[in-house]
C-alpha cells in the first residue's frame, strides 16, 4: 500500500540489478520476491502494524527488502548502523525497541523480540493514523543524540513522481536520514544502490569505476579526504554526473578545489536535517555555496539570521526532547544563514557560534582559510571561555608532514591573519594526531 508505487517500478525494472552488493547483483524481481518473503515472515511472527522494529544493519540485499516490508505493512522502522555499537542498548531503549532484528556481515537476519512495549504518544499517533514510522537519531558532531520520529508517508509521497534513474554509492548510513533518502531516491526511479563495504576514498571511488556510477552523495569531510589522498587519479570518474555533499558546511576552499579538479561533474549542495528530512534545494553554480531551498510544500524564512522551516517532511517530535516548534509551527533548524534575494549561504550551526567580545564567529569560514595552508591535513576550529573576550578562536590541526608545533602555529596565524579579520584569527593552535571526524565522516567539534 504505501509503497506500491515503487513496486510497480521493480516490476517493470524486473530484469535490472536493483542492489549491488559484494560484487554481485540482485535483479527488481529478487527484490520483490524478497520483499514478499519478508512480509510474511512478519505475519507469521505475529509483528503487527505500528510495532516498532529495530534494524541493525548496514546496506545489504536483506537489509534494504526487510526495511521496505516493514515499511509496507505500516512498522515503524529504527535503523541502526556498528557505528553507533556503544550506544545501541541505550537507543533500542529510548526507541523502546519491542522487536530488533540483527543482520550480521553475510547477510543472515535474526529476529529478537525484547519483552518492551511502546507507548510513546508519538507511537499512538501513528498507530491512530495508521501510517508506518521512522526513528532516526541525529547525529550531529555536538551534543546527546535525540530521537526524531517520522511519519513516513509524506517522505514517500516525494518519491512517487518519476525520476531519472541513477546508479548511485550508498555512502551515506543506512541508519541517516541522508541514507534512507538514498533508499528511496535510487529505488523509487528504477536505478541501482551499489554498496560499499568501507567508506574510505579508494574503495568508494574504485565502485564509482568498476559499476559506472553516476551519483555519489557523501560529505565535505570525504571531500577533504579525496583531496588529500588524490584517489581521484587512481580512477576514472568519467561516468560520475552528480557529486552532492551535505550534513556539515562546506568550506570554499574544498569546494574549488573539487570543482577544478573534477570539472565535468556537477556538484550539488543539498540541505537537510534528520528533523525535516532533504529538502530541494539548487545552487547558484557547480562552485558556489548559495542555495535556494524551496519548492511545493516547502516555505522558509529567517529570523534573527536563523533559518526557519516549514515542510510536510517534519518530524511528528522526539522521543526524548522538546521539539523546537514555533508557535505558528514553524522548525527553527538552528542554522545560521546568510541571504541574498532567493539564496541563501549556511553558515553553521548556532550552538558551535563562537563569540569574541560580541563578535560572531562560525567555524567553516575559518577551517576553510587553513584549509589552505601548506602541509594542512585536516582542521577543527572551536571555542574556548576567556575572561575577557568571552571566547577565543581555537584551531585544532593534523598534518600531512611532522612539523614544530611553535614555527606551525606562527605560521599559520601569519597566514589567518592576511585573509580574515582579527578576532576570527585562531589564538591557540594545537597539532593533534588521529582524525578529526567521526565514522560518520563529520568534523567532530
Amino acid at each position: 500500500m504505501f509503497i506500491d508505487f515503487m513496486l510497480e517500478t521493480f516490476a517493470v525494472n524486473r530484469h535490472e540489478d536493483a542492489i549491488i552488493w559484494k560484487g554481485r547483483g540482485y535483479s527488481y524481481q529478487w527484490l520483490l520476491d524478497r520483499i514478499r518473503h519478508w512480509q510474511a515472515e512478519i505475519r507469521a511472527q505475529g509483528i503487527a502494524p505500528g510495532t516498532v522494529t529495530t534494524l541493525e544493519a548496514d546496506f545489504s540485499p536483506n537489509a534494504i527488502a526487510l526495511f521496505l516490508a516493514l515499511v509496507q505493512d505500516a512498522c515503524i522502522v529504527v535503523p541502526l548502523t556498528s557505528s553507533v555499537e556503544a550506544e545501541k542498548r541505550q537507543r533500542r531503549q529510548i526507541a523502546q525497541t519491542e522487536v530488533s532484528f540483527v543482520i550480521d556481515p553475510d547477510d543472515r537476519v535474526q529476529p529478537r523480540p525484547t519483552g518492551q512495549t511502546a507507548s510513546h504518544d508519538l507511537y499512538r499517533e501513528l498507530r491512530r493514523r495508521g501510517h508506518p514510522g521512522l526513528v532516526i537519531f541525529t547525529s550531529g558532531s555536538t551534543g546527546n543524540s535525540k530521537a526524531v520520529v517520522h511519519d513516513l508517508v509524506p517522505i514517500l509521497q516525494r518519491f512517487a513522481k518519476p525520476a531519472r534513474p541513477f546508479r548511485g554509492i550508498t555512502f551515506m548510513f543506512y541508519d541517516h536520514i541522508a541514507g534512507v533518502n538514498t533508499l528511496f531516491r535510487l529505488l523509487a526511479s528504477g536505478g541501482c544502490m551499489v554498496t560499499v563495504q568501507e567508506r574510505t576514498p579508494d574503495t568508494v571511488l574504485s565502485a564509482v569505476e568498476e559499476h559506472r556510477v553516476g551519483l555519489l552523495p557523501v560529505t565535505p569531510t570525504f571531500v577533504n579526504l579525496l583531496l588529500i589522498s588524490e584517489a581521484y587519479k587512481r580512477h576514472d570518474l568519467s561516468s560520475l554526473e552528480i557529486l552532492s555533499y551535505g550534513s556539515e558546511p562546506m568550506p570554499q576552499s574544498t569546494l574549488r578545489r573539487i570543482h577544478e579538479l573534477l570539472p565535468n561533474t556537477r556538484l550539488v549542495q543539498l540541505y537537510g536535517l534528520s528533523e525535516v528530512g532533504i529538502l530541494r534545494s539548487k545552487p547558484k553554480s557547480s562552485d558556489s555555496l548559495w542555495i535556494k531551498v524551496g519548492g511545493e510544500g516547502l516555505a522558509t524564512r529567517v529570523v534573527d539570521g536563523m533559518l526557519q522551516v516549514k515542510v510536510s517532511t517534519t518530524m511528528l517530535g522526539y522521543l526524548n526532547a522538546t521539539a523546537p516548534f514555533t508557535e505558528d509551527g514553524w522548525y527553527k533548524t538552528g542554522d545560521a544563514v546568510e541571504v541574498d534575494g532567493d539564496y541563501i549561504r549556511v553558515l553553521g550551526r548556532k550552538s558551535e557560534l563562537i563569540n569574541v567580545g560580541g563578535e560572531k564567529v562560525y567555524p567553516a569560514e575559518v577551517e576553510s582559510v587553513v584549509q589552505e595552508l601548506d602541509n594542512v591535513r585536516d582542521v577543527t576550529i572551536h571555542g574556548e571561555k576567556n575572561p575577557i573576550t568571552g571566547q577565543i578562536v581555537c584551531a585544532k590541526v593534523t598534518l600531512i608532514e611532522d612539523e614544530d608545533q611553535q614555527a606551525f602555529a606562527r605560521r599559520l596565524k601569519r597566514f589567518c591573519g592576511e585573509r580574515l579579520e582579527p578576532y576570527k584569527v585562531p589564538v591557540k593552535v594545537r597539532l593533534v594526531a588521529g582524525q578529526l571526524h567521526s565514522e560518520r565522516f563529520k568534523k567532530r567539534k
